[in-house]
């Protein structure tokens, strides 16, 4: 096993933890999803979430980036994935928490980081979708089809 240790401590250098969430507006007929287009590198669409800050759990992390993105409250249902494919984010090794969350009665409203907010069906969903996010809602999709989670890759057998 490969571990990399910082020059400044004994702890390993790790990749950057985010949350993202997938939220279903329940108030609205088909319960459409919230996605948001990034203001900022990498651009298009994206699942609304951020970064896990020092002293937060990864669960408080995407009610607090849901506030602060899209202006909702948010409930966590189910939690979707982890998604940590080395390549998925140009700006360095970053893991994500992917939860599925419920939110009624308010309309979200673009903030913090994203240029504009949407709602959207499964047969209208972006087609430029930043990060893995495509494959996240490939995943979400399964779930609300099939009721199952996404299988585990076996990386032993990868080389």
């Amino acid at each position: 096993m490969h571990m990399t240790i910082s020059d400044s401590s004994s702890r390993p250098v790790t990749p950057c933890l985010a949350a993202d969430v997938i939220i279903e507006m329940v108030d609205l007929p088909g319960h459409p999803i919230v996605l948001i287009e990034r203001k900022f590198e990498p651009f298009g669409w994206a699942i609304p979430g951020g970064f896990v800050d020092v002293g937060e759990t990864v669960e408080q992390a995407a009610i607090r980036e849901m506030k602060e993105e899209v202006c909702l409250d948010v409930s966590l249902i189910h939690l979707l994935g982890v998604y940590s494919d080395p390549s998925r984010d140009h700006r360095g090794h970053t893991v994500t928490v992917v939860y599925v969350g419920r939110a009624s009665g308010e309309k979200p409203v673009a903030a913090d980081d994203a240029k504009t907010v949407g709602i959207f069906t499964p047969d209208d969903f972006p087609e430029a979708m930043a990060f893995d996010h495509a494959q996240g809602l490939r995943d979400y999709l399964h779930f609300k089809k099939t009721g199952e989670f996404k299988p585990v890759v076996d990386y032993n057998l990868q080389t």
